[in-house]
């Protein structure tokens, strides 16, 4: 088992609860298996709560979680018909806001005790980030076809300008999942590393004796501030990844 005080980055492990492996291939159990299965069925239940027995639909008079749901569907509708013109948005809104939850759900429970952070594995993130992208290029080829191309070509360039333009434009476009990926990365690493590390000096200071004890108080006031920015941190994160990918969808689809 893992020592929990060790070090900030232990809460990262992936480490196997079950060993299964078939040839070369591994097809272990591990923690963050475990914690993809609570979250998924958390999400199950979740939407169970806000549909009514009686015809399977959302109650008319929402309780407290429908209105949580419905304020997030409100606030990512309107971001995505900001970026997105409201025909093309309909067809991409149930995929954005999927994304969107998924996200949030996947930041949020790092904040629970003796839980791990997914969105803090570059591994994680980026497997999202690429695969989402892949998709959104597979829909811009299938809209524009060989036109898809002008993507890598700004509007209004010519002869040399457009030479010196088109590579620039491709590598920026290329690296666009790698960036995805880092800025959520980092963002849940590092403050949840910095968590860790104000949690162990409040406990290294709780076993101590004499004034040292009375000191523990401070960063744990510290401690609570962090938690609720960090609370704000992973709600900022999923709305920033769902954010981009409608600007990606839009570029795509209006090339520009």
């Amino acid at each position: 088992m893992i020592n929990f005080f060790l070090s900030p980055l232990e809460q990262f492990e992936v480490y196997p609860l079950i060993s299964i492996y078939l040839g070369n291939i591994d097809f272990s159990i591990t923690n963050h298996t475990i914690i993809l299965l609570i979250l998924f069925s958390f999400l199950y239940v979740f939407i169970l709560s806000l549909i009514s027995d009686k015809d399977g639909t959302f109650l008319l008079v929402p309780n407290r979680w429908q209105s949580l749901l419905e304020l997030l569907y409100l606030y990512i509708l309107k971001m995505v018909f900001d970026n997105i013109p409201k025909k093309e948005g309909q067809y991409f809104f149930p995929f954005i806001f999927t994304i969107f939850l998924f996200i949030l759900c996947l930041n949020l429970i790092g904040l629970i005790p003796y839980s791990s952070t997914l969105t803090a594995q570059l591994i994680v993130t980026f497997s999202i980030s690429l695969i989402v992208f892949l998709g959104i290029n597979i829909v811009g080829l299938r809209t524009h076809g060989i036109s898809f191309l002008a993507v890598f070509l700004p509007a209004g360039s010519e002869g040399v300008l457009a030479f010196i333009l088109v590579p620039i434009e491709f590598v920026s476009y290329v690296f666009k999942p790698i960036s995805l990926s880092l800025r959520l990365f980092a963002n849940m690493m590092a403050g949840h590393a910095l968590l860790k590390i104000i949690a162990g000096i409040c406990w290294s200071l709780a076993t101590c004796t004499g004034v040292f004890f009375l000191f523990q108080y401070i960063p744990m006031l510290i401690l609570v501030f962090l938690i609720i920015l960090e609370f704000a941190i992973a709600l900022i994160q999923a709305i920033v990844f769902s954010t981009l990918i409608s600007i990606y969808i839009h570029d795509v689809i209006f090339l520009h």
